[in-house]
């Protein structure tokens, strides 16, 4: 789009003295009609009521414009004001209030009723704003450019501690932002603009829908003809950044926000110096500075989100978090790591972290850590923070999220921005049960077995709760490695030890150790550092380069997985992968088998919930206890036909099959 190349293109001719007549004919005018130049075939007929400045250029209008109900309009320009602009084929623009200036229109572009439309000056569209996300009184700012993802950004705002790889992440952006600063900008190919107020320095991608806008002001709307943008009536947004497939429509106000693929932000939705990532959603409510990862959702009116990092949340309604004690300012941060859920009225005090698909009951007023006991529900009891660890292990509703995000991905462009694993168990999650079953050991052992309560990071455990949450951690750490073993075995007969242990050798060296969630992107720590020390020495030094790095952690997570894997079936066999005996795999079967009967036992007892008695209070108004059991069976069906409890029954048979077949074809190598 740069301005000084675009008037040089040989298709072009001058009007002719019959075209200019014709045009001030039609109430048309000009400041100089030598400045406007037409390609061949261009209908003068298709121009009326409109002024002319600066360079213009005009292709032809000789297609009919299908509008809503059916209407049809002939494409042209009609009582409009238009400076220094190039308007492509069959473009329909009508009742431009005050005018259009600085714009490439590109091919088949409707623009009705709209009042401004200007690029003032030199515009990066958005391109460069920096976001203060997680501490509003900066510090982890985010420069937003077109193609941020959840993972790029997550570098800079969490890893301050390594200067050199942010500054140099800060240049490349900069680049970028250079690279697309123009004077004139784009309404793309296909898009329609209808009534709108205010559109100053915002580009428009493809197929775009901008519908009854009140103001969009130095942004980038990132649409493409695969997953259009659409951004819809009342909206306000200011320095802000639209990927594909994204919707801000009913009355939603942003400012210095970036919005990711598939996000839908509406009814009055607020948010400020945040940042959404693919697939999130967010009505009614309020955001302000925070890192909304992948699928972050909050549907309700009295929900705010403020200063946090958050990803796979669901919001209930009236969540709050207090970031500041009225004395530095709001300087504190909360960590709410993927998969958690909020109750209604939940309150929790910054600086906190949550772990990994926790629920959070009640209102919390201490600062907790709980990111090595995920699974967990953390409720409020007589104003005291409770936690029951690994219960939400058991929970049909876990289940149902995870399978639920993958069939929920909105995005339908070929070229997905966040690279997201679904994963309930993953390296990640079973080292935080791992150290999580360690933990409650050593507060059995520290505390005394006969201690009513354990305290840890501000939060109390019972007894009772302690002893279930170290068995549930064992049960789903042995279902992982089990899964991991299995797959790796399955579908290959052996015809000796040395074959089978040749086939458990990893493939890599890198995965053992910590694992992180780079805001949806599981990674070994180790390749994580081996990538910013790459773009730290310049070996990574384009952007292009570093999206490449984490597609790259991304598709050999299976490799990573399993060498995480043998790493743990290691030290819990106490012996190396290439001493490994039919007998171990037998063993670590038995193991997994159990463990996965008797998960799916407590998720069908906990899904048999669902359909007692008193779930069905309020069902059957005006007849007896049968028509009550009638009228929730035709509502919400029967437990015995349920799709999840069937799915859970077949889940349980498969796996018992899985099991026993591997089984036996590892006692037919010990023979």
């Amino acid at each position: 789009m740069a301005s000084e190349s675009i008037w040089h293109q040989g298709e072009f001719h001058p009007l002719s003295s019959d075209q200019i007549s014709q045009l001030t004919g039609q109430g048309c005018s000009c400041d100089d009609w030598s400045k406007v130049q037409v390609v061949q075939g261009f209908n003068a007929k298709a121009v009326k009521s409109t002024h002319f400045s600066g360079q213009i250029r005009l292709g032809v209008f000789e297609k009919q414009v299908s509008f809503l109900g059916g209407v049809k309009k002939p494409a042209g320009i009609n009582n409009a004001t238009i400076h220094n602009c190039i308007i492509g084929n069959n473009v329909y623009i009508n009742q431009v209030k005050n005018y259009i200036a600085n714009y490439i229109i590109e091919d088949d572009a409707v623009i009705d009723n709209v009042e401004l439309l200007a690029v003032e000056g030199e515009s990066s569209f958005g391109n460069g704003t920096e976001v203060a996300v997680v501490n509003e009184a900066g510090g982890r700012e985010i420069p937003i450019y077109d193609s941020l993802s959840a993972h790029i950004a997550y570098v800079i705002a969490f890893y301050r501690h390594k200067p050199e790889v942010i500054k140099k992440l800060q240049e490349m952006i900069a680049g970028y932002c250079r690279s697309v600063t123009s004077s004139m900008s784009l309404v793309g190919k296909g898009s329609r603009l209808i009534n709108c107020r205010i559109i100053k320095n915002v580009k428009l991608g493809p197929a775009s829908v901008i519908e009854g806008a009140s103001k969009l002001e130095n942004g980038s709307v990132n649409s493409c003809s695969e997953d259009p943008v659409y951004i819809g009536p009342g909206v306000f947004a200011e320095d802000f950044i639209a990927c594909s497939g994204s919707r801000i429509t009913d009355g939603t106000i942003i400012g210095n926000c970036f919005v990711g693929q598939g996000t839908v932000l509406a009814k009055q939705y607020s948010a400020e110096n945040s940042v959404f990532f693919a697939n999130c959603g967010g009505f009614h409510g309020e955001a302000c500075a925070i890192f909304a990862g992948p699928y972050t959702v909050t549907h309700h009116k009295s929900t705010l989100l403020i200063a946090g990092l958050f990803s796979f949340l669901n919001a209930g309604s009236g969540t709050n978090q207090s970031n500041h004690m009225y004395k530095l300012g709001p300087v504190h941060q909360g960590i709410v790591e993927r998969g958690s859920k909020t109750g209604s009225d939940s309150y929790m005090l910054w600086p906190a972290k949550v772990g990994a698909f926790t629920v959070v009951m009640g209102r919390h007023y201490r600062n907790s850590d709980t990111s090595d006991l995920p699974f967990s529900y953390l409720i409020e009891h007589e104003d005291e923070s409770v936690l029951a660890p690994g219960v939400n292990l058991r929970s049909v509703g876990t289940v149902r999220d995870a399978r639920k995000w993958p069939r929920r991905d909105r995005r339908k462009s070929s070229e997905k921005l966040d690279l997201i694993n679904f994963k309930l168990l993953s390296p990640y999650t079973i080292q935080k049960m791992l150290n999580g079953r360690e933990l409650l050991k050593n507060l059995k052992t520290t505390s005394g077995e006969t201690s009513d309560f354990f305290t840890y990071h501000n939060v109390k455990i019972n007894n009772t709760s302690l002893e279930r949450g170290i068995n549930l951690y064992e049960v789903g750490i042995h279902k992982f490695l089990g899964n991991c073993l299995i797959h790796r075995l399955e579908n290959q007969n052996f015809e000796s030890i040395e074959e089978l242990r040749t086939t458990l050798l990893p493939e890599t060296e890198l995965g053992p150790g910590k694992w992180i969630d780079l805001a949806g992107l599981f990674a070994p720590d180790q390749v994580v550092q081996k990538m910013l020390c790459d773009i730290e020495n310049g070996t990574i030094h384009t952007l292009e380069q570093v999206a490449g790095a984490f597609k790259s952690i991304y598709d050999n997570y299976p490799l990573y997985e399993w060498a995480w894997a043998v790493d743990v079936l290691q030290q819990s066999l106490d012996k190396k992968i290439d001493e490994i005996s039919p007998e171990d795999v037998i063993k670590l079967t038995l193991k997994w088998k159990k463990a996965v009967v008797d998960l799916d036992h407590q998720l069908y007892s906990d899904a048999k919930k669902e359909f007692i008695s008193t779930a069905q209070i309020g069902f059957g108004l005006d007849g007896d206890k049968q028509t009550k059991h009638s009228d929730f069976a035709a509502v919400r069906g029967t437990f015995e036909k349920d799709s999840f409890v069937s799915e859970i029954e077949k889940h349980i048979s498969s796996k018992t099959e899985l099991a026993n077949e591997l089984i036996n074809r590892m006692e037919k190598l010990c023979k």
